[in-house]
């Protein structure tokens, strides 16, 4: 069943007011891909009748269709020139940082399946023991790691990844230090599980309850927003980062244009940018001016 012009307008519209993301024009066979499946299961004759349970639904349908909207691409260390930056600058100086207080913070702010957060835990470890004695110990980090998607934050608690999955990325010498094979899959060490908290959690919401951090990981997530939420997450963001805090975001992607709140450092190749006046309690301001 074709998807007509009026269906296609108004479940676009109604997945960007409730994830902020943008279906773009012609991009009709998507939500048939997609939804398909959904709006037979729910007994829907097409998808005006979709909608319409929609406007209705108190939140597992709305739940269902957006984690079906969204788009779970990710792989292991994703940008070489990022992941050169975080072994050689980035983790280096949080494994400083830890020396200095009780814990450091890390947000992956669109972690998908798990590999984001989980390549950064490797990599802090790693970090540790190239560090040798004086090192801190690996419980000084916390990393939350959250996305739209229910069922990518169930895979990533999970953290049992396939042959193909595997194949995406990892590094032979991180395979053999942090998976132990389990039947057909490779399952995450429990001490870098650990590090790792998941959540759900739609970045169009308040970021207050979730506290400030030291480095923050959106990448390659803005690119499917409108310019007003753009604006709206980087000054979310400049708030929860603390003074010295780190934000990375995608290679194709620049907060130029949408705030001048950040600093951009060029680390091992790499675009890192600081918060130019202070990170926590200053989005405020920022955010009158982007609005």
């Amino acid at each position: 069943m074709s998807i007509s012009a009026e269906e296609f307008k108004c479940i676009r519209s109604f997945v960007h007011e409730h994830s902020g993301i943008l279906v773009g024009d012609g991009k009709e066979y998507l939500v048939e891909n997609r939804l398909t499946v959904l709006m037979v299961q729910n007994g829907c004759k097409d998808f005006i009748e979709l909608h319409e349970k929609l406007k209705t639904d108190p939140g597992p349908l709305r739940a269902k269709v957006i984690d079906a909207m969204t788009t779970n691409e990710t792989l292991w260390f994703r940008d070489a020139s990022f992941f050169t930056a975080l072994s050689d600058h980035i983790a280096p100086a949080l494994l400083e940082k830890a020396k200095r207080q009780p814990k450091v913070r890390v947000w992956s702010a669109a972690c998908s399946t798990g590999q984001e957060p989980y390549s950064v835990a490797m990599l802090l470890d790693h970090g540790r023991r190239r560090m040798g004695a004086g090192a801190p110990p690996l419980e000084k980090f916390e990393i939350l790691a959250t996305d739209i998607s229910p069922s990518a934050i169930y895979m990533a608690q999970a953290a049992r990844y396939s042959q193909l999955a595997i194949s995406r990325g990892m590094r032979p010498a991180f395979l053999d230090r942090y998976f132990e094979k389990k039947g057909m899959a490779y399952e995450v060490r429990p001490e870098i599980r650990k590090l790792v908290t998941f959540k759900s959690f739609n970045l169009k919401e308040s970021f207050t309850s979730h506290g400030s951090f030291d480095f923050i990981l959106c990448r390659n997530v803005l690119i499917y927003f409108s310019d007003d939420l753009k604006r709206q997450i980087y000054s979310k963001l400049h708030g929860a980062l603390q003074r010295e805090g780190m934000l990375a975001i995608g290679a194709s992607e620049s907060p130029r244009g949408y705030t001048d709140a950040f600093d951009q450092v060029i680390m091992g190749g790499a675009a890192i940018f600081r918060p130019k006046s202070g990170g926590v309690g200053a989005a405020s301001a920022i955010a009158g001016r982007a609005r």
